[in-house]
């Protein structure tokens, strides 16, 4: 666990520990949010992440969202699958915490979808050529 600079009150000095056992990456993405009611989607946004780990990740909303909701996340996702193909991460999960500033989900499940790519996809067959040889 990480330690927190200690906090003095009434002149008792506290050590808050870190509660996350997962480390936190700052990626800052667009990321499009679906809070989801049953089968219906219950409201849609977009927003920024601004912190990502393997289970959960923080990011600004437009307005506060309901906690204990199960919410979808896409964002592409910053590194191309090999060197060429852009990639999606879907995140379904729940809403943990959300203020003014943001909200926090917990992931339940992941995936990454391609995009993609010029390199993946089927070149065109060119036109067949006719050549003539002198008589």
């Amino acid at each position: 666990m990480i330690e927190i600079q200690p906090e003095e009150k009434a002149g008792i000095r506290f050590v808050e520990r870190e509660r996350r056992t997962k480390r936190r990456f700052l990626i800052e993405q667009e990321v499009r949010y679906k809070m989801l009611y049953g089968q219906r989607i219950a409201e849609t946004g977009t927003g920024k992440t601004l912190n990502i780990s393997s289970g959960g990740v923080w990011f600004t909303t437009e307005n506060m969202l309901t906690t204990g909701m199960p919410v979808e996340l896409s964002m592409n996702w910053p590194v191309l699958l090999n060197d060429s193909c852009p990639m999606k991460l879907m995140i379904y999960g729940c809403v943990v915490r959300s203020n003014e500033r943001g909200a926090a989900v917990v992931i339940e499940r992941y995936e990454f979808r391609t995009q993609g790519s010029r390199a993946f996809q089927q070149p065109g067959i060119p036109a067949p050529v006719e050549l003539r040889l002198p008589s």
